[in-house]
């Protein structure tokens, strides 16, 4: 029932920007804009093994942070839609040659834990990612989610765990879906999330998804990923 509340709670209730907490509107013009980008290169420090390229929308703080924790923590659900264009925009910058208009780009979201989504209510980086599939096909790139990682054992809350205990936490957590190798691997996928922050989770799809391929080789050969944000130190190391 939490999510059914959730998504008519806010045809009822007074809005406000999920951004700066202005009234009257879920998103204000100007925290809108801080989603627009462009899109940059974004590098973790340390960079984990396997971590694939990862382009960014916009820095992981202020607004776009209130932004990002208004839908993923507060049930702002209505957020997923400026949230999910301004993935697809990182997303054109991880994958700019795009398939051809007959076959579909797959965006693979990272998957929370199943405790995670049922406290919240929903799964953030999976609505994000359907909503960024949306955001290209208007744009004439034939796109769509495809949740196709699992966890296959429970992982600790990364919030407070270092970089270090971050990719421990994550070694071997995720797999894919059985039944889903043939689909990735005939179609070019790009990894999405909402946030990047050391990079352990990435990796460890990363991982996954090239164990799922059985070393087989793709027409795709160059793995990438995408995310709203990133934090703003990982735009300096890629410049540095």
């Amino acid at each position: 029932m939490r999510w059914w509340w959730r998504e008519i709670a806010g045809l009822v209730l007074p809005v406000a920007c999920g951004g700066c907490g202005r009234p009257r509107t879920p998103l204000c013009e100007e925290c809108g804009g801080r989603l627009e980008g462009p899109p940059a290169r974004a590098r973790p420090c340390p960079e984990p093994r396997g971590l694939p390229v990862v382009f960014a929308a916009a820095r992981y703080e202020d607004a776009v942070r209130a932004v990002l924790l208004a839908h993923k923590e507060r049930g702002a659900l209505g957020l997923a839609g400026p949230l999910g264009t301004a993935l697809a925009g990182a997303v054109r910058s991880a994958m700019p040659q795009a398939p051809d208009g007959r076959e579909p780009l797959l965006l693979v979201p990272v998957p929370s834990a199943p405790r995670a989504v049922r406290a919240r209510g929903h799964d953030p980086a999976r609505r994000i990612a359907v909503a960024a599939a949306l955001a290209l096909r208007r744009t004439g790139t034939y796109a769509r989610a495809l949740p196709v990682l699992r966890q296959r054992r429970t992982v600790a809350d990364q919030s407070g765990l270092t970089a270090r205990r971050r990719l421990a936490n994550m070694a071997g957590a995720l797999e894919v879906a059985s039944g889903a190798e043939r689909l990735l691997a005939a179609h070019a996928a790009v990894l999405v999330d909402d946030v990047m922050t050391t990079g352990a989770s990435l990796a460890e799809a990363a991982r996954a998804l090239r164990a799922a391929s059985g070393g087989r080789s793709s027409r795709y050969t160059r793995m990438s990923a995408a995310v709203v944000a990133a934090p703003p130190l990982s735009f300096e190391t890629n410049r540095n």
